[in-house]
């Protein structure tokens, strides 16, 4: 049996110019954060030689990492700038926290934005901070347990909301939350353990609007305003 030596940073490299090849990656932000997020720390031991192929890995808890390039994808309709206040709704192994923190507080940067993450599965939540401890990405995002479908009350307004599973219909809660001077919401919505829709919703001088960016697949929102309470 023949085994892929190639390097990591090496795969990482061929993985983000393809990407940017077939359109997930448009913006310098984006493919930077990218190629500073190390994705091998956010994967289990025995998947680090696979960080780097575009494919969902298992993690904790049956759950999963999403692909790079719907990561790609979904950071880049979220518009990200420095000095953005996050939130996400399903934290899983703290992948997608940290790429968006890696935007919204470059380090060295006197603009500092923050990521509040919100995970429903204790083990996902220890999971994800022992990750993103080891990442160097701790002081810019903050794990918090909870249902992430009634949002983050406390912490709100937030200027991007971005959600990793799919809600039957997007989240009373979550639009409330968001920043009404030019609020972005990202969020895959349909049916559990089905394609889902990929759904962006601006919300601009009190006025929404929402726009749908294609088929995809997400394990369910579970929670107040998903598919169950937990």
């Amino acid at each position: 049996m023949l085994f892929d030596k190639t390097p990591l940073e090496e795969k990482k490299k061929r993985l983000i110019e393809e990407l940017e090849r077939l359109g997930y990656i448009k913006s310098p932000s984006v493919k930077r954060a990218m190629m500073a997020v190390p994705r091998e720390l956010f994967v289990l031991e025995k998947y680090r030689k696979n960080a780097y192929d575009d494919i969902p890995l298992p993690i904790l808890a049956n759950q999963t990492i999403s692909a790079p390039h719907m990561v790609a994808m979904m950071t880049e309709l979220l518009s990200l700038k420095p000095g953005h206040k996050v939130l996400e709704v399903g934290t899983g192994s703290g992948y997608q926290a940290a790429i968006c923190a890696e935007i919204v507080a470059p380090k060295g940067s006197p603009v500092r934005g923050h990521v509040y993450s919100i995970e429903r599965i204790r083990e996902l939540v220890e999971f994800a901070r022992n990750n993103l401890k080891r990442a160097g990405y701790l002081d810019r995002v903050t794990v918090i347990h909870g249902d992430g479908s009634l949002g983050l009350p406390s912490e709100a307004p937030f200027d991007r909301i971005v959600v990793t599973a799919a809600a039957p219909q997007i989240p009373p809660p979550l639009v409330e939350q968001l920043n009404d001077r030019d609020g972005v919401l990202v969020i895959p919505v349909g049916s559990a353990y089905s394609f889902q829709e990929l759904k962006v919703l601006v919300k601009r001088n009190g006025r929404m609007e929402v726009k749908g960016f294609g088929f995809c697949v997400f394990v369910p929102l579970i929670g107040k305003y998903g598919v169950s309470s937990f």
